[in-house]
Parts: C-alpha cells; sequence; structure tokens
C-alpha cells in the first residue's frame, strides 16, 4: 500500500515535473486549507480557467474537498465569454495560467474576482504557489454535504439557443458515474496503466473520464496542454501509454497521417472514442493501422456526467456508441409521439439515472424543457439499438454543432453576426467535416452590398473563441427560410448546402 502512495501519478509531459499520490494529497489539502484561510465557504464557487496541467487537479479537488463547487471554462475563451460564465456561476475565485491570463484580466473589469497564476508572476495577479505554503491545518475537519444536492461541478454546456448554460452536477452525479464505468468497463491496472490527458480537463470527458478516473484508481497520467502532433505521439511513445482516450479528430489524424509512422505506439492496447459519434469507415482504418487489443467507443453527454454508453473493452462494434452502463435505463421514443420504440428504430435517446444532473442553474425553464416529469432525460441525439444492445447514434434533433467534440451554439454565432451592420438577417449550420466532425457555417442576408465574405468571418473570428469560428464559409442569401412561428428552417439550408 505504501508503494502505491509513492507512486507518481501526474506528470506535466512539457516540463517532466511529476507528483506522486502523497504530494497531490498533501497539496489538495494544503489549497483548501488556504481557501478556507481565505474565506471560501461551503457553496462558493471556484473558477478555473487553463489548459491540462498537473496543477488543475489540486485547484479542482482542492475546493470540492472544503465543500465549493467548480465551473471549468475553456481556456480558449473570449474576456466576454469568460465574464459571462463568471458572472452567471457567481465565481469568487479563478486559477489561471499565465498565457491565458490577460483575458482573465480582461474579464474581471466585467466581473471583480481574485486571480491566482499558476508558474510564472502575472502583475494584478496572485501566485497559485502562495495558496499552497501553509501547512494545511485551516482544512474544515467535517463538511457537511448533502451528496445528492450540493453541487461539486458546473460546466457549462452550449444547448441548442442563447448563451451557455450552467449544467449542476451533485457529488453523487460524479461519484456515481466513476462507479458506474469503472467495473469491467474503464477498469485500469495501477502497477501497469498509464494514460496520457490532451482531452481538456474543463469539458466534462477529461474531466471524469479521465482526471477523475485515474486518480480514483491510483493510475498514472501525463497531461499536455493541447493537442501537438509531435509532443502528443512523443509523450505516447517515451511514457510508454498503454491507454488513449479521443474524440474523432485524433482518431482520424491517427489514422491518416505520416507522422504517426514515425513513433512506437505498439503498448497502446485500448483506444476509445466519445464526445461525438466514431464512423465505421473510421474505425476500420484506425484499427488497420494500430491495430490494437481494443478499439471502442463511449457516449454520453454533460448533463449527465457524462457517461451512459461504452463499449466493453476487446469487445469490437464499429459504429457502435456502446451498450448502457450499470444502473442506467434508456429508452428510445418517437420524435413526434414519445412513443417507445423497438430495436432497430430510430428515435430519439432519453436517459435516466443518478447520473443526470440536478438542472440548468437558474434556468427551470430549460431544465423542465430536457427532464420530464419521470425523470426522463430527453438527449436530442437521435438513434436506435440492435438486436446485441448496441446503441447507434445517427442524427441529432437539437441543432447544436460538434466541432472536434466542442459545443457550437448556432444561436450564439448569429447573436455576434448580427451585431456586424452589414447583416440584415442570418442563420448558422453545422456542415460535416472529415477532420473536425462539423463546421459552422453561416447564411447571411446583406443589409449593405458591400459587405464580403472575408470581412464577415474576421468579424466573427475576432469575437469568439477559435473553435467558433465560421470555417464552413459565408453564403449570401436572399432570405432566411423560417417557419410561421418564426423558427428557422435549419434542415432546409443543410439541404441546400448538399445540393
Amino acid at each position: 500500500m505504501l508503494n502505491h502512495y509513492l507512486a507518481v501519478l501526474q506528470i506535466n509531459g512539457v516540463t517532466g515535473e511529476s507528483y506522486t499520490y502523497l504530494q497531490l494529497q498533501d497539496l489538495i489539502r494544503r489549497f483548501g486549507s488556504a481557501l478556507t484561510r481565505l474565506g471560501f465557504q461551503q457553496h462558493d464557487v471556484l473558477a478555473v480557467f487553463s489548459p491540462n496541467v498537473p496543477e488543475y487537479a489540486i485547484a479542482f479537488f482542492g475546493a470540492t474537498s472544503v465543500g465549493g463547487v467548480v465551473t471549468t471554462a475553456n481556456p480558449t475563451y473570449t474576456a466576454d465569454e469568460l465574464a459571462h460564465q463568471l458572472r452567471h456561476s457567481n465565481a469568487n475565485y479563478v486559477i489561471t495560467v499565465p498565457e491565458v491570463a490577460e483575458t482573465v484580466k480582461a474579464a474581471k473589469c466585467k466581473y471583480p474576482n481574485e486571480i491566482f497564476v499558476i508558474g510564472s508572476d502575472v502583475p494584478e495577479c496572485r501566485s497559485f504557489s502562495e495558496l499552497l505554503e501553509g501547512d494545511g491545518s485551516t482544512f474544515p475537519a467535517a463538511v457537511p454535504v448533502n451528496v445528492t444536492e450540493d453541487v461539486a461541478v458546473l460546466p457549462y454546456s452550449s444547448g441548442t439557443t442563447g448563451l451557455p448554460k450552467g449544467v449542476v452536477l451533485t457529488n453523487n452525479n460524479i461519484v456515481a458515474n466513476l462507479r458506474q464505468i469503472m467495473y469491467g468497463m474503464l477498469e485500469f491496472n495501477r502497477q501497469e496503466d498509464c494514460l496520457i490527458a490532451q482531452l481538456p480537463f474543463f469539458h466534462i470527458y477529461g474531466m471524469v473520464a479521465v482526471l477523475s478516473n485515474c486518480l480514483r484508481q491510483g493510475v498514472k497520467i501525463v497531461t499536455i496542454p493541447r493537442f501537438e502532433p509531435e509532443l502528443y505521439l512523443r509523450v505516447i511513445q517515451d511514457y510508454k501509454v498503454t491507454r488513449v482516450m479521443m474524440v474523432p479528430p485524433i482518431a482520424l489524424f491517427l489514422s491518416k497521417h505520416p507522422l504517426v509512422d514515425q513513433y512506437d505506439l505498439s503498448h497502446v492496447k485500448d483506444l476509445m472514442c466519445a464526445a461525438a459519434p466514431m464512423g465505421r469507415n473510421l474505425t476500420m482504418a484506425l484499427r488497420d493501422r494500430l491495430n490494437p487489443q481494443s478499439l471502442r467507443q463511449g457516449y454520453g453527454l454533460t448533463e449527465t456526467s457524462p457517461v451512459t454508453h461504452l463499449c466493453m473493452e476487446d469487445e469490437f462494434a464499429p459504429g457502435a456508441v456502446g451498450i448502457i452502463i450499470p444502473n442506467t435505463e434508456i429508452k428510445v421514443i418517437h420524435t413526434e409521439t414519445e412513443e417507445a420504440l423497438g430495436e432497430g428504430q430510430d428515435g430519439e435517446i432519453c436517459v435516466r439515472g443518478p447520473q443526470v444532473m440536478k438542472g440548468y442553474l437558474n434556468n427551470p425553464e430549460a431544465t423542465a424543457g430536457c427532464i420530464d416529469a419521470d425523470g426522463w432525460f430527453h438527449t436530442g441525439d437521435i438513434g436506435h439499438y440492435d438486436d446485441k444492445g448496441y446503441f447507434f447514434i445517427v442524427d441529432r434533433l437539437k441543432e447544436l454543432i460538434k466541432y472536434k467534440g466542442l459545443q457550437v451554439a448556432p444561436a450564439d454565432l448569429e447573436a455576434v453576426l448580427l451585431g456586424h451592420p452589414g447583416v440584415q438577417d442570418v442563420a448558422v449550420i453545422g456542415l460535416a467535416d472529415e477532420e473536425a466532425g462539423e463546421v459552422p457555417k453561416a447564411f447571411v442576408v446583406k443589409k449593405t452590398d458591400d459587405v464580403t465574405e472575408q470581412e464577415i468571418v474576421d468579424y466573427v473570428a475576432g469575437k469568439v473563441a477559435p473553435f467558433k469560428k465560421l470555417r464552413g464559409g459565408v453564403e449570401f442569401v436572399n432570405e432566411i427560410p423560417k417557419s410561421a412561428s418564426g423558427k428557422i428552417l435549419r434542415r432546409t439550408l443543410r439541404d441546400k448546402s448538399r445540393s
């Protein structure tokens, strides 16, 4: 048991800096103690605005261990986007890194809060290291937690309309999902396994399936701040990574990029893809190139903590997102009548289980719109199951665009575009893209004749995070097709783009 506590659990894949289980335990306690000294109380909110670094775990679990709430933000956000999340979540403090500290400082003008920076000093900010200098003596002796009611994590999900919504996940949501996915599905060997942590921790997939799951099982992870091909492959090779969790764009890279042949990936035994469906053709191409012992998919949403389906290790089911995980109920319903459907029939997938969120923060209308009176969460995804119990996702009822697994709400981009003086009306859809999954495209009705496509593309790029850029381009039209009630007919636009 002592060897387990002395084993290295987290490594910075860029610097080589590492932490053992015992060191992390001590630093998490010190961090929680420091927050308490600062006046941070149970139910207060800490924001983490950072790429993946080992210190992420210290802040994340340090805050939750004293009864706090952690809201995780995409480090590519603009100041306005970050300010919205900080204001909406009522965050008291922000943990960040020097590379994006200026964004936090700009957001601070709109929503004042204390900023702590991991790494080098930044003017007008405090050092993260000062939160680790104490002896942990002010760590609360006991925090009374109502596991089914008290919030632990507050990630933000774009939804289908308006600004991103805070997804209220309780302690029980997260712990239940960790237990659901461990046994026989994502069960690791602490002596042998090592994972690369390139999936962002701000995203529920990286947060739970990688960060929390690996710490829960005492398995080593190597963090990298972002996906960079050579760094990614070198870390997998040099640290003898055995399990890789990924999204379809990385699966595409591994299956086709010539750089992959320059590295030894032979020790990778398990490849698992989620966040967006990986098609059968890509699955077969990846298997043919890397020939892993296990190649599989999973499925879930931010609102389900996230996992609801997983393929079993060593069972090959190309195109399937998995079977239902333990202690979870699933039904497939007709999108209009809500009648339960049978095997092979496409309908909306609905979920009920302990991993389903408490609701959207301060948004009872949106919560009621997706969780019905019987506790079923309506995912908005269309799919079916086969005679072996495997589920397949074929479409989305919701209008979200998924760019490399990240959610882009069309209404969010439309609101930005309508701020351009040359735009009269606009609609945004997602275009299929082999590398990214989907990319946003705008259909624009001009207000002035001299406005150009490039001008609009550049305008949006200056106001949103990089993953929301109009990579699908701009098409000028005479009018936006709408229903009698004024709803944009996006399917008409998608058909127009395919023709």
